[in-house]
């Protein structure tokens, strides 16, 4: 499946791949800000070189000051795998699971070039934006030519993906994923995965170095790791990518999506996925693990003993008919909780927001499973944590990265200011501001941001580094 045509924004309103220039400082006033520390009115943001620099409480605008009026912290992604997004609309009419679905998202794969990777991630990251996310954790695999040989010059899809988010505005955390067997058992890779591979734990970790010092020091790209499960990277390899791997750089897996795998590794090695990765030290406050929709109540322990994040992407759980994971279990364990859209079947954190929360409630059948203060803490604080992020807290020094919300639409209004999270969807979003640029406003488009590193021609974004 591929896309086709250029790309158009002209179906997310006033979200033209935007950047406006960077001004040295600017100056916002927000008549209600919600974080996940409680409602605070009147709050003038000084923002300089997009950090806050300044912070008063309880103040009346000032004459230049720029009025916002709902404001909540930029909503961060902590999944995504971005040309997931062609299979939308797509999948729905032939039944089958999650392994069926994986067919059709193999053939996405397999259409990609560097060029449409760009074309299609600039307008996935365009329709995050428009829906108030500011930051993204690309868990990204597809590394190579369909048959396997490296791109030359290398890395020209992991440039692509750095390029879209550059020409969008939005912050990139590529989660570059390391990718070698079939299944559990070590099987070689399928045609269909030979793309995704670097031959062994060291040719990932070589090729990961480089692609480090390619995308170099950038304000918004940054290159993370990711395992991509322990279906398709065996222990010994696992162990090696500890070995290597900074302590600072966070880590990615899927872990307990599918039962079958489960299943599967638990007959091969006699622990489960989770004890595996405990007993080689893969667990800790840098890992998050994706999904965790099938653990264990010894897992749920684990993973909370270690102060691990686990990243829910309840409407892509649902889309594929995944399960409703224990999230509040996991939380009281002590594991933070982040969101992500994983497979773009939805772009809205709001939705995920709601996704959390109504897949406790369906499970347990009761309410209030988790505190709109907790809520908003997973879609943004958690989310950024897991990326290696600092996170929008509205202090001096922090990211000026914010959502501004409408609390008087019609879904909306009559809101409580701290559960309009649980009302509002991505149509209510009026502004998304990430490192104090405008990168979609409701009522305005934006002119679109030209990539300093390089243009359309040739490799997506292989330009000169700054």
């Amino acid at each position: 499946m591929t896309t086709s045509g250029p790309v158009h924004f002209e179906g997310v309103p006033g979200a033209s791949g935007a950047q406006e220039p960077l001004r040295n400082a600017l100056v916002f006033w927000v008549e209600t800000l919600v974080t996940p520390d409680g409602v605070r009115r009147g709050v003038r943001l000084r923002i300089v070189d997009g950090r806050i620099a300044a912070v008063q409480d309880g103040v009346a605008p000032a004459e230049d000051d720029e009025r916002l009026g709902f404001v909540v912290p930029g909503f961060v992604n902590a999944h995504s795998h971005a040309f997931h997004r062609v299979l939308r609309g797509r999948t729905y009419d032939a039944g089958g699971d999650f392994w069926r679905w994986r067919e059709a998202m193999y053939a996405a794969a397999a259409s990609l070039t560097p060029d449409s990777y760009r074309d299609l991630a600039t307008r996935v990251f365009a329709e995050m934006a428009a829906a108030g996310w500011t930051a993204v954790g690309e868990f990204h695999y597809v590394h190579h030519r369909p048959d396997a040989r490296p791109y030359d010059p290398p890395h020209a899809m992991e440039l692509a993906l750095a390029a879209a988010a550059r020409e969008v505005g939005l912050r990139l955390v590529l989660l570059d994923t390391c990718y070698l067997t079939a299944d559990v058992d070590g099987s070689p890779l399928e045609p269909a995965q030979r793309r995704f591979g670097d031959g062994d734990a060291d040719g990932w970790l070589a090729r990961r170095r480089a692609l480090r010092e390619v995308v170099g020091d950038d304000p918004l790209v940054t290159v993370g790791a990711a395992i991509h499960s322990v279906r398709a990277v065996p222990l010994p390899a696992i162990e090696r990518i500890l070995e290597e791997l900074p302590a600072d750089v966070p880590l990615h897996l899927h872990l307990a999506e599918q039962p079958r795998e489960t299943a599967a590794f638990l007959a091969a090695h006699g622990e489960t996925p989770a004890a595996a990765l405990e007993r080689l030290g893969a667990l800790g406050p840098r890992t998050t693990l994706v999904h965790g929709t099938h653990l264990t109540r010894e897992d749920v322990d684990r993973v909370g003993a270690a102060g691990a994040t686990v990243a829910c992407c309840p409407t892509t759980e649902a889309d594929l008919g995944d399960g409703i994971g224990p999230a509040r279990a996991l939380a009281d364990a002590g594991a933070r909780i982040a969101l992500g859209s994983d497979g773009q079947s939805v772009i809205d954190p709001l939705l995920e927001i709601r996704g959390l929360e109504a897949g406790e409630r369906l499970a347990s059948g009761r309410r209030g499973r988790f505190t709109p203060e907790a809520l908003l803490e997973a879609a943004t604080t958690n989310g950024a944590r897991s990326l290696g992020l600092p996170p929008a807290r509205f202090r001096p020094g922090d990211p000026a990265d914010l959502v501004e919300l409408d609390p008087d639409s019609v879904r909306t209004r009559g809101a409580a200011p701290e559960q309009l999270i649980l009302t509002a969807t991505a149509s209510d979003v009026l502004r998304t501001v990430v490192a104090g640029r405008t990168v979609f406003h409701r009522s305005g488009r934006i002119e679109r941001h030209a990539d300093e590193r390089g243009t359309r021609e040739g490799v997506p974004g292989n330009g000169p580094d700054r």
